[in-house]
């Protein structure tokens, strides 16, 4: 299972993201460039020590992540999202990743993804904060993959 970050803007969101997946031992691709520069306090703050303790691979553009990605699907976290969470079987080689705070992801970042994933909410609001999206989404994955048997 991965975890990827798409030009996050908020270091602490990152900081919780890094700590999540250290703790489920999940994997992390970081993609560029970020709105704060990555070595922020901020985040280390939020990611306290458990940012050593994460798998974290950083990408300078979205071309790089897509040169690098790996096997398995790419599922986009998005309100704009044609399928329904949390009725999607995952697969232990998912991608889960989540877009920018202020704007999402770009269309083209949209289309490639081969689940969009929209979490179901009350009428009327808009969004989650992508750090507890991607909890939600990563918890409910490791549940259907068995991944919870890795950790002790």
């Amino acid at each position: 299972m991965n975890l990827a970050l798409y030009q996050p803007d908020i270091a602490p969101n990152v900081g919780a993201m890094l700590r999540l997946a250290a703790c489920l031992g999940v994997s992390v691709d970081l993609i560029e460039p970020c709105g704060f520069p990555v070595d922020d306090r901020r985040l280390r703050r939020a990611g306290m020590d458990y940012i050593d303790h994460v798998r974290l691979v950083r990408h300078s553009s979205w071309d790089a992540f897509q040169r690098t990605r790996g096997p398995g699907r790419l599922i986009l976290l998005t309100t704009a999202g044609d399928h329904q969470f949390p009725q999607l079987a995952f697969r232990a080689d998912d991608t889960v990743m989540v877009g920018r705070e202020s704007a999402g992801v770009p269309s083209d970042v949209h289309a490639a993804a081969d689940i969009r994933l929209r979490l179901p909410m009350q009428h009327g609001l808009r969004s989650l904060n992508v750090t507890l999206a991607a909890a939600m989404v990563l918890s409910e994955a490791l549940r259907q993959t068995d991944g919870y048997a890795a950790l002790t």
